[in-house]
């Protein structure tokens, strides 16, 4: 447990909120494994499941790097994220949806006066895509991961998100379904929500056991 006090989610506890999209709100593991199985094989390689999952935690840039280096391509960095954006905002467009109640307490957190941002890898260019979630009316604040400089197994950007609604890390609770973000949340000086998805690669055990609270979904919430 990283936190000495367990977050009460409603009535809040917190007074800010910051929240990942993938996994956590909206059910999108597919999409990117879809994406992933097509970027391997048009380069010749087998399907890496390790590699899918570090590329969530890194992000587009730095995870293009990655693979660059570790598979020794010849591709820019740029045309790589280039063709993510491809492939991922032609999946978004008309195939990601919330999960059940997730809006309803988002909507009922800002209600109650608890500023939210949105901590995301994912690309401006992949969220503007979506015709059914409006991440920008939902949120306060959007940071995506090329905005800092490193990904979600530091915490910089669980820290600029905080600093774009003011509020200094000790007041602010991360919900996340990846153990790199519950552990970054944590060296940041914030709470950390663990969320289950539905990526059957999720860490579960681990978790529950590091994270302050762990919720199986947003049913049942106020909203």
């Amino acid at each position: 447990m990283g936190a000495t006090v367990r977050p009460r989610l409603w009535p809040p506890s917190f007074s800010a909120a910051i929240f990942d999209f993938d996994g956590t709100l909206a059910q999108t593991w597919h999409l990117w494994r879809r994406v992933d199985e097509i970027f391997f094989a048009t380069r010749g390689l087998p399907f890496d499941e390790d590699a899918s999952a570090t590329l969530a935690t890194l992000g587009f840039a730095a995870g293009a790097q990655w693979c660059v280096e570790r598979y020794r391509l010849r591709d820019e960095v740029a045309d790589i994220v280039e063709e993510w954006n491809r492939l991922g905002a032609a999946l978004y467009e008309t195939e990601v949806r919330l999960r059940p109640g997730a809006e309803g307490y988002l909507r009922a957190l800002r209600a109650a006066g608890v500023p939210l941002a949105l901590a995301t890898t994912n690309d401006p260019h992949v969220l503007g895509a979506m015709r059914r979630v409006d991440v920008y009316g939902l949120f306060d604040e959007v940071v995506c991961g090329r905005e800092v400089a490193r990904g979600k197994d530091h915490p910089d950007i669980y820290l600029e998100a905080a600093r774009r609604l003011g509020a200094a890390p000790r007041d602010c609770v991360v919900f996340e379904d990846i153990l790199p973000g519950v552990l970054s949340a944590h060296h940041a000086g914030m709470g950390a929500v663990a969320v289950r998805c539905a990526d059957p690669r999720q860490p579960w055990r681990e978790l529950v056991r590091e994270a302050d609270l762990a919720i199986e979904g947003w049913e049942g919430l106020p909203g």
